[in-house]
Protein backbone atom coordinates (compact mmCIF):
# COMPACT_ATOMS: atom_id res chain seq x y z
CA UNK A 1 0.00 0.00 0.00
CA UNK A 2 2.86 2.59 0.80
CA UNK A 3 4.61 1.43 -2.37
CA UNK A 4 0.94 2.08 -4.63
CA UNK A 5 1.22 5.85 -2.34
CA UNK A 6 4.94 6.15 -3.28
CA UNK A 7 4.17 5.61 -6.67
CA UNK A 8 1.00 7.73 -7.49
CA UNK A 9 3.19 10.89 -5.70
CA UNK A 10 6.22 10.08 -8.25
CA UNK A 11 3.74 9.97 -11.07
CA UNK A 12 2.48 13.14 -10.09
CA UNK A 13 5.77 15.10 -9.70
CA UNK A 14 6.00 13.80 -13.17
CA UNK A 15 3.29 15.25 -14.34
CA UNK A 16 3.80 18.17 -13.09
CA UNK A 17 7.42 18.74 -14.56
CA UNK A 18 6.17 17.62 -17.37
CA UNK A 19 3.00 19.65 -18.12
CA UNK A 20 3.02 22.57 -16.00
CA UNK A 21 5.86 24.77 -17.63
CA UNK A 22 3.93 24.11 -20.93
CA UNK A 23 1.05 25.64 -19.35
CA UNK A 24 3.16 28.74 -17.53
CA UNK A 25 5.49 29.46 -20.13
CA UNK A 26 4.39 32.37 -21.56
CA UNK A 27 6.58 35.15 -22.71
CA UNK A 28 7.99 37.52 -19.69
CA UNK A 29 7.79 41.29 -21.66
CA UNK A 30 9.75 44.05 -19.98
CA UNK A 31 9.30 47.31 -20.49
CA UNK A 32 12.50 47.67 -22.42
CA UNK A 33 12.13 45.27 -24.86
CA UNK A 34 8.41 46.60 -25.48
CA UNK A 35 10.02 49.59 -26.35
CA UNK A 36 13.01 48.15 -28.36
CA UNK A 37 10.16 45.87 -30.62
CA UNK A 38 7.67 49.41 -31.27
CA UNK A 39 11.12 51.30 -32.37
CA UNK A 40 11.38 48.43 -35.12
CA UNK A 41 8.19 47.84 -36.00
CA UNK A 42 5.64 50.51 -35.29
CA UNK A 43 4.06 51.66 -38.56
CA UNK A 44 3.76 55.15 -37.91
CA UNK A 45 7.86 55.49 -36.97
CA UNK A 46 8.40 53.24 -40.55
CA UNK A 47 6.30 55.98 -42.10
CA UNK A 48 7.71 59.40 -40.42
CA UNK A 49 11.22 57.68 -40.64
CA UNK A 50 10.22 57.36 -44.77
CA UNK A 51 8.89 60.80 -45.05
CA UNK A 52 12.65 62.17 -43.62
CA UNK A 53 14.15 60.00 -46.54
CA UNK A 54 11.46 61.91 -48.98
CA UNK A 55 12.91 65.18 -47.10
CA UNK A 56 16.63 64.17 -47.70
CA UNK A 57 16.33 63.42 -51.09
CA UNK A 58 14.57 67.03 -52.00
CA UNK A 59 17.91 68.34 -50.04
CA UNK A 60 20.10 69.40 -53.19
CA UNK A 61 21.27 71.91 -54.97
CA UNK A 62 19.64 70.66 -58.22
CA UNK A 63 16.14 70.35 -56.04
CA UNK A 64 17.16 74.34 -55.55
CA UNK A 65 17.79 75.53 -59.00
CA UNK A 66 21.17 75.48 -58.79
CA UNK A 67 22.50 73.41 -61.23
CA UNK A 68 21.92 73.68 -65.45
CA UNK A 69 18.91 71.93 -67.05
CA UNK A 70 20.60 69.61 -70.34
CA UNK A 71 17.55 68.29 -72.78
CA UNK A 72 17.66 66.17 -75.81
CA UNK A 73 15.23 66.47 -78.32
CA UNK A 74 14.11 65.32 -81.55
CA UNK A 75 11.18 66.63 -83.76
CA UNK A 76 10.22 65.16 -87.31
CA UNK A 77 7.26 66.58 -89.20
CA UNK A 78 5.76 65.12 -92.38
CA UNK A 79 3.06 66.44 -95.05
CA UNK A 80 1.64 66.11 -97.88
CA UNK A 81 -0.11 69.06 -99.44
CA UNK A 82 -1.68 70.46 -102.93
CA UNK A 83 0.96 73.30 -103.71
CA UNK A 84 0.77 76.74 -105.76
CA UNK A 85 3.16 78.91 -106.28
CA UNK A 86 3.17 82.43 -108.33
CA UNK A 87 6.80 83.90 -109.05
CA UNK A 88 7.62 87.56 -109.22
CA UNK A 89 8.00 86.57 -112.87
CA UNK A 90 4.37 85.82 -113.60
CA UNK A 91 5.72 81.69 -113.73
CA UNK A 92 3.13 79.62 -111.76
CA UNK A 93 4.69 76.17 -110.62
CA UNK A 94 1.94 73.84 -109.26
CA UNK A 95 1.90 70.32 -107.44
CA UNK A 96 -0.11 67.76 -106.15
CA UNK A 97 0.62 66.08 -103.43
CA UNK A 98 3.45 67.95 -102.58
CA UNK A 99 5.43 66.06 -99.81
CA UNK A 100 7.69 68.33 -97.21
CA UNK A 101 9.38 66.79 -94.75
CA UNK A 102 11.56 68.46 -91.41
CA UNK A 103 13.82 66.55 -89.25
CA UNK A 104 15.09 68.77 -86.12
CA UNK A 105 17.03 67.60 -83.34
CA UNK A 106 19.74 68.16 -80.89
CA UNK A 107 21.10 68.47 -77.24
CA UNK A 108 19.94 71.97 -75.46
CA UNK A 109 21.74 73.35 -72.35
CA UNK A 110 20.30 76.08 -70.17
CA UNK A 111 21.23 77.73 -66.61
CA UNK A 112 20.22 80.02 -64.48
CA UNK A 113 23.35 82.02 -63.46
CA UNK A 114 20.76 84.21 -61.06
CA UNK A 115 17.12 84.59 -59.83
CA UNK A 116 17.49 87.62 -57.37
CA UNK A 117 19.40 85.01 -54.72
CA UNK A 118 15.78 82.85 -54.79
CA UNK A 119 17.81 79.72 -55.57
CA UNK A 120 20.23 80.25 -52.64
CA UNK A 121 17.25 80.74 -50.26
CA UNK A 122 15.42 78.20 -51.59
CA UNK A 123 18.65 75.91 -51.12
CA UNK A 124 18.48 76.82 -47.21
CA UNK A 125 14.79 76.20 -46.81
CA UNK A 126 15.41 72.57 -48.14
CA UNK A 127 17.69 72.30 -45.40
CA UNK A 128 15.07 73.27 -42.79
CA UNK A 129 12.33 71.12 -44.18
CA UNK A 130 15.32 68.04 -43.88
CA UNK A 131 15.80 69.41 -40.29
CA UNK A 132 11.89 69.59 -39.84
CA UNK A 133 11.43 66.04 -40.79
CA UNK A 134 14.21 64.78 -38.61
CA UNK A 135 12.68 66.40 -35.42
CA UNK A 136 9.50 65.08 -36.44
CA UNK A 137 10.45 61.20 -37.06
CA UNK A 138 11.87 62.48 -33.47
CA UNK A 139 8.74 63.70 -32.14
CA UNK A 140 7.17 59.92 -33.76
CA UNK A 141 9.25 58.14 -31.77
CA UNK A 142 9.24 59.98 -28.48
CA UNK A 143 4.73 59.72 -28.57
CA UNK A 144 4.95 56.02 -29.48
CA UNK A 145 7.49 55.36 -26.44
CA UNK A 146 5.59 57.12 -24.39
CA UNK A 147 2.54 55.41 -25.62
CA UNK A 148 4.11 52.44 -24.93
CA UNK A 149 5.46 52.42 -21.79
CA UNK A 150 2.34 54.25 -20.37
CA UNK A 151 0.04 51.36 -22.24
CA UNK A 152 2.74 48.68 -20.24
CA UNK A 153 2.42 50.01 -17.26
CA UNK A 154 -1.49 50.08 -17.44
CA UNK A 155 -0.98 45.99 -18.03
CA UNK A 156 1.30 46.01 -14.55
CA UNK A 157 -1.59 47.47 -12.77
CA UNK A 158 -4.39 45.48 -13.87
CA UNK A 159 -2.20 42.94 -13.33
CA UNK A 160 -1.81 43.54 -9.72
CA UNK A 161 -5.90 44.21 -9.57
CA UNK A 162 -6.29 40.25 -10.89
CA UNK A 163 -3.84 39.17 -8.77
CA UNK A 164 -5.82 41.03 -5.62
CA UNK A 165 -9.15 39.80 -6.99
CA UNK A 166 -7.86 36.34 -6.79
CA UNK A 167 -7.37 36.52 -3.09
CA UNK A 168 -10.26 38.47 -2.43
CA UNK A 169 -11.69 34.81 -4.37
CA UNK A 170 -9.81 32.68 -2.02
CA UNK A 171 -10.80 34.83 0.92
CA UNK A 172 -14.73 34.79 -0.48
CA UNK A 173 -14.62 31.11 -0.49
CA UNK A 174 -13.46 30.41 2.68
CA UNK A 175 -16.04 32.59 3.71
CA UNK A 176 -18.88 30.67 2.30
CA UNK A 177 -17.50 27.67 3.59
CA UNK A 178 -17.32 28.61 6.85
CA UNK A 179 -21.10 29.74 6.75
CA UNK A 180 -21.88 26.76 5.51
CA UNK A 181 -20.69 24.90 8.25
CA UNK A 182 -21.92 27.36 11.22
CA UNK A 183 -24.91 26.04 8.93
CA UNK A 184 -24.59 22.56 9.50
CA UNK A 185 -23.78 22.98 12.97
CA UNK A 186 -27.18 25.41 13.51
CA UNK A 187 -24.89 27.96 14.41
CA UNK A 188 -25.97 30.86 11.17
CA UNK A 189 -28.59 31.12 9.27
CA UNK A 190 -29.16 30.20 5.87
CA UNK A 191 -29.02 33.77 4.87
CA UNK A 192 -25.74 33.79 6.28
CA UNK A 193 -25.00 31.19 3.23
CA UNK A 194 -26.72 32.76 0.88
CA UNK A 195 -24.95 36.32 1.72
CA UNK A 196 -21.72 34.82 1.22
CA UNK A 197 -22.31 33.47 -2.16
CA UNK A 198 -24.02 36.26 -3.55
CA UNK A 199 -20.56 38.33 -2.86
CA UNK A 200 -18.31 35.20 -4.16
CA UNK A 201 -20.66 35.48 -7.57
CA UNK A 202 -19.63 39.51 -7.65
CA UNK A 203 -16.32 39.26 -6.62
CA UNK A 204 -16.19 36.36 -9.33
CA UNK A 205 -17.96 38.67 -12.02
CA UNK A 206 -15.15 41.59 -10.67
CA UNK A 207 -12.49 39.30 -12.09
CA UNK A 208 -14.03 38.58 -14.77
CA UNK A 209 -14.55 42.10 -16.36
CA UNK A 210 -11.01 42.78 -15.18
CA UNK A 211 -9.14 40.15 -16.58
CA UNK A 212 -11.84 41.05 -20.00
CA UNK A 213 -10.14 44.67 -19.88
CA UNK A 214 -6.32 43.30 -19.15
CA UNK A 215 -6.72 41.22 -22.81
CA UNK A 216 -7.65 43.86 -24.40
CA UNK A 217 -5.09 46.39 -23.10
CA UNK A 218 -2.57 43.29 -24.46
CA UNK A 219 -4.64 43.95 -27.59
CA UNK A 220 -3.91 47.33 -27.29
CA UNK A 221 0.23 47.35 -26.87
CA UNK A 222 0.82 44.63 -29.30
CA UNK A 223 -0.80 46.57 -31.81
CA UNK A 224 1.41 49.55 -30.78
CA UNK A 225 4.33 46.97 -31.31
CA UNK A 226 3.25 46.16 -34.71
CA UNK A 227 3.01 42.18 -34.08
CA UNK A 228 0.54 39.70 -34.15
CA UNK A 229 -2.52 40.67 -32.20
CA UNK A 230 -2.65 37.02 -30.10
CA UNK A 231 0.77 37.65 -29.24
CA UNK A 232 0.62 36.26 -25.64
CA UNK A 233 2.99 38.05 -22.68
CA UNK A 234 3.19 38.90 -19.06
CA UNK A 235 4.63 41.77 -18.08
CA UNK A 236 6.90 42.25 -14.99
CA UNK A 237 5.55 44.26 -11.87
CA UNK A 238 7.92 46.22 -10.42
CA UNK A 239 7.23 49.38 -11.33
CA UNK A 240 10.21 52.15 -9.96
CA UNK A 241 8.92 55.79 -9.81
CA UNK A 242 11.70 58.31 -9.72
CA UNK A 243 10.38 61.04 -6.91
CA UNK A 244 13.78 63.59 -7.48
CA UNK A 245 12.91 65.22 -10.44
CA UNK A 246 13.13 68.94 -10.04
CA UNK A 247 11.23 71.65 -11.94
CA UNK A 248 14.34 73.74 -12.57
CA UNK A 249 16.40 71.20 -14.48
CA UNK A 250 13.15 69.98 -16.31
CA UNK A 251 12.86 73.73 -17.38
CA UNK A 252 16.57 73.77 -18.64
CA UNK A 253 16.02 70.51 -20.78
CA UNK A 254 12.62 71.36 -22.10
CA UNK A 255 14.10 74.69 -23.82
CA UNK A 256 16.78 72.85 -24.76
CA UNK A 257 15.42 69.87 -26.19
CA UNK A 258 11.15 70.09 -26.62
CA UNK A 259 10.56 68.88 -29.87
CA UNK A 260 7.44 70.90 -30.51
CA UNK A 261 9.58 74.12 -29.20
CA UNK A 262 12.33 72.67 -32.38
CA UNK A 263 9.66 72.62 -34.90
CA UNK A 264 7.89 75.69 -33.99
CA UNK A 265 11.06 77.29 -34.66
CA UNK A 266 11.72 75.58 -37.77
CA UNK A 267 8.50 76.44 -39.07
CA UNK A 268 9.36 80.27 -38.57
CA UNK A 269 12.71 80.10 -39.88
CA UNK A 270 10.64 77.94 -43.46
CA UNK A 271 8.73 81.05 -43.38
CA UNK A 272 11.43 83.69 -43.40
CA UNK A 273 12.76 82.03 -45.99
CA UNK A 274 9.69 81.96 -48.11
CA UNK A 275 9.20 85.37 -47.99
CA UNK A 276 12.94 86.22 -48.80
CA UNK A 277 12.02 83.73 -52.03
CA UNK A 278 9.23 86.02 -52.97
CA UNK A 279 11.30 89.01 -52.46
CA UNK A 280 13.73 87.69 -55.15
CA UNK A 281 11.29 87.76 -58.30
CA UNK A 282 11.40 91.73 -58.27
CA UNK A 283 15.11 91.20 -59.69
CA UNK A 284 16.00 90.19 -63.63
CA UNK A 285 16.49 86.24 -64.19
CA UNK A 286 19.43 85.62 -66.00
CA UNK A 287 19.76 82.37 -67.75
CA UNK A 288 22.69 81.00 -70.07
CA UNK A 289 21.56 79.14 -73.61
CA UNK A 290 23.15 76.87 -75.69
CA UNK A 291 22.90 73.83 -77.82
CA UNK A 292 24.01 71.80 -80.84
CA UNK A 293 20.84 71.27 -83.28
CA UNK A 294 21.07 69.54 -86.71
CA UNK A 295 17.94 70.16 -89.09
CA UNK A 296 17.03 68.51 -92.50
CA UNK A 297 14.22 69.54 -94.45
CA UNK A 298 12.57 68.30 -97.99
CA UNK A 299 10.50 69.94 -100.51
CA UNK A 300 9.10 68.94 -103.81
CA UNK A 301 7.85 72.27 -104.30
CA UNK A 302 10.32 75.21 -103.74
CA UNK A 303 13.48 76.64 -104.95
CA UNK A 304 15.72 74.05 -103.17
CA UNK A 305 14.41 70.56 -102.94
CA UNK A 306 16.63 69.76 -99.81
CA UNK A 307 18.59 72.10 -97.23
CA UNK A 308 20.60 70.39 -93.79
CA UNK A 309 22.64 72.51 -91.30
CA UNK A 310 23.79 71.57 -87.70
CA UNK A 311 26.03 73.60 -85.56
CA UNK A 312 26.09 75.39 -81.70
CA UNK A 313 23.79 78.24 -80.38
CA UNK A 314 24.25 80.18 -77.60
CA UNK A 315 22.94 83.33 -76.20
CA UNK A 316 21.57 84.92 -72.78
CA UNK A 317 18.01 85.74 -71.86
CA UNK A 318 17.22 88.25 -69.46
CA UNK A 319 14.14 88.86 -68.14
CA UNK A 320 12.70 91.35 -65.31
CA UNK A 321 9.03 91.75 -64.03
CA UNK A 322 7.48 95.48 -64.88
CA UNK A 323 3.86 94.90 -63.60
CA UNK A 324 2.14 91.96 -62.72
CA UNK A 325 -1.29 93.15 -61.93
CA UNK A 326 0.17 94.03 -57.85
CA UNK A 327 0.86 90.44 -57.26
CA UNK A 328 4.15 91.02 -56.36
CA UNK A 329 3.01 92.90 -53.25
CA UNK A 330 0.16 91.23 -52.80
CA UNK A 331 2.85 88.38 -52.24
CA UNK A 332 4.94 90.03 -50.05
CA UNK A 333 2.20 90.99 -47.97
CA UNK A 334 0.76 87.26 -47.57
CA UNK A 335 4.71 86.17 -46.82
CA UNK A 336 4.84 88.80 -44.47
CA UNK A 337 2.16 87.62 -42.17
CA UNK A 338 2.90 84.40 -42.82
CA UNK A 339 6.32 84.93 -40.71
CA UNK A 340 4.64 86.52 -38.25
CA UNK A 341 2.45 84.03 -37.41
CA UNK A 342 4.62 81.33 -37.22
CA UNK A 343 7.03 83.70 -35.21
CA UNK A 344 3.32 84.24 -32.57
CA UNK A 345 2.94 80.54 -32.85
CA UNK A 346 6.37 79.50 -31.57
CA UNK A 347 5.83 82.08 -28.55
CA UNK A 348 1.88 80.34 -28.24
CA UNK A 349 3.84 77.17 -27.84
CA UNK A 350 6.16 77.93 -25.17
CA UNK A 351 3.79 78.99 -23.80
CA UNK A 352 1.94 75.98 -24.03
CA UNK A 353 4.82 74.05 -22.97
CA UNK A 354 5.54 75.92 -20.07
CA UNK A 355 2.16 75.60 -18.68
CA UNK A 356 2.24 71.71 -19.38
CA UNK A 357 5.20 71.33 -17.74
CA UNK A 358 4.03 73.19 -14.60
CA UNK A 359 1.02 71.24 -14.42
CA UNK A 360 2.51 67.45 -14.85
CA UNK A 361 5.53 68.53 -12.39
CA UNK A 362 2.04 69.26 -9.26
CA UNK A 363 0.23 66.34 -10.84
CA UNK A 364 3.52 64.61 -9.92
CA UNK A 365 4.25 65.77 -6.93
CA UNK A 366 0.93 65.06 -5.64
CA UNK A 367 1.22 61.08 -7.24
CA UNK A 368 4.30 60.48 -5.88
CA UNK A 369 2.93 61.98 -2.41
CA UNK A 370 0.08 59.69 -2.96
CA UNK A 371 1.89 56.59 -3.46
CA UNK A 372 3.59 56.92 -0.11
CA UNK A 373 -0.31 57.10 1.66
CA UNK A 374 -1.84 54.50 -0.80
CA UNK A 375 1.37 52.04 0.72
CA UNK A 376 0.28 52.55 3.96
CA UNK A 377 -3.17 52.28 3.66
CA UNK A 378 -2.72 49.05 1.56
CA UNK A 379 -0.40 47.57 4.93
CA UNK A 380 -2.75 48.70 7.41
CA UNK A 381 -5.99 47.20 5.53
CA UNK A 382 -4.17 44.08 5.16
CA UNK A 383 -3.58 43.87 8.97
CA UNK A 384 -7.05 44.47 9.38
CA UNK A 385 -8.63 41.61 7.06
CA UNK A 386 -5.81 39.16 9.04
CA UNK A 387 -7.46 40.25 12.43
CA UNK A 388 -11.16 40.30 11.27
CA UNK A 389 -10.79 37.26 8.81
CA UNK A 390 -9.56 35.12 12.57
CA UNK A 391 -12.62 36.82 13.90
CA UNK A 392 -15.01 36.03 11.88
CA UNK A 393 -13.20 31.96 11.92
CA UNK A 394 -14.81 31.79 15.05
CA UNK A 395 -17.49 33.51 14.73
CA UNK A 396 -17.01 36.94 16.79
CA UNK A 397 -17.49 39.34 13.65
CA UNK A 398 -20.71 39.18 11.94
CA UNK A 399 -20.81 38.61 8.11
CA UNK A 400 -21.08 42.40 7.42
CA UNK A 401 -17.95 43.83 9.01
CA UNK A 402 -16.07 40.91 7.73
CA UNK A 403 -17.26 42.09 4.69
CA UNK A 404 -16.51 45.47 4.87
CA UNK A 405 -12.62 44.96 6.03
CA UNK A 406 -12.55 42.47 2.73
CA UNK A 407 -13.85 45.58 0.04
CA UNK A 408 -11.21 47.78 2.22
CA UNK A 409 -8.53 45.27 1.82
CA UNK A 410 -9.53 45.15 -2.40
CA UNK A 411 -10.21 48.70 -2.38
CA UNK A 412 -6.96 49.53 -0.38
CA UNK A 413 -4.64 47.26 -3.31
CA UNK A 414 -6.87 49.07 -6.32
CA UNK A 415 -5.87 52.43 -4.64
CA UNK A 416 -2.16 51.54 -4.11
CA UNK A 417 -1.87 50.47 -7.40
CA UNK A 418 -3.37 53.48 -9.63
CA UNK A 419 -1.16 55.72 -7.67
CA UNK A 420 1.74 53.87 -8.48
CA UNK A 421 0.69 53.69 -12.07
CA UNK A 422 -0.47 57.76 -12.06
CA UNK A 423 2.71 58.42 -10.80
CA UNK A 424 4.44 56.86 -13.03
CA UNK A 425 2.69 58.40 -16.24
CA UNK A 426 3.26 61.55 -14.37
CA UNK A 427 7.31 60.93 -14.33
CA UNK A 428 6.93 59.93 -18.01
CA UNK A 429 4.73 62.76 -19.34
CA UNK A 430 7.36 64.79 -17.38
CA UNK A 431 10.21 63.18 -19.16
CA UNK A 432 8.19 63.62 -22.50
CA UNK A 433 7.62 67.40 -22.25
CA UNK A 434 11.51 67.57 -21.58
CA UNK A 435 12.20 65.46 -24.57
CA UNK A 436 14.44 63.58 -22.01
CA UNK A 437 12.81 59.42 -22.26
CA UNK A 438 15.43 57.47 -22.77
CA UNK A 439 15.30 54.35 -25.49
Amino acid sequence: MKRLKMMNKFLILILFFVFVPKVVAQEVLTVDEAVQIALKNNYDIKIATNELSVDKENNSIGNAGMLPQIDASLTKNNSIQNSKQVQTNGDVRQLDNAKNNRLEYGVNLGWTIFDGMRMFARYDQLKELEKQGDVQLKLTVLTKVSDVMITYYNLVQQQQLIKALDTTIVISKQRLKTAENRFTIGKASKLEVLNAQVDLNTDSSTLLKQKEFYETTKIRLNEILARDLSTNFQVVEDVVVDDNLQLAELKSLTEKQNLQLQLALINKRVAELELKQTKATRYPTVRLNTGYTFVETESSLGFTSSTSSKGLNYGVTATMPIFNGFSQNRNEKIAKIQVENSSLVAQQQKQSVNVQLASAYQTYLTNVELVKLEESNESIAKKNMEITLDKFKIGTVPTIEFRNAQENYINAIARNSSAKFQAKISEIVLQQIAGNIKF
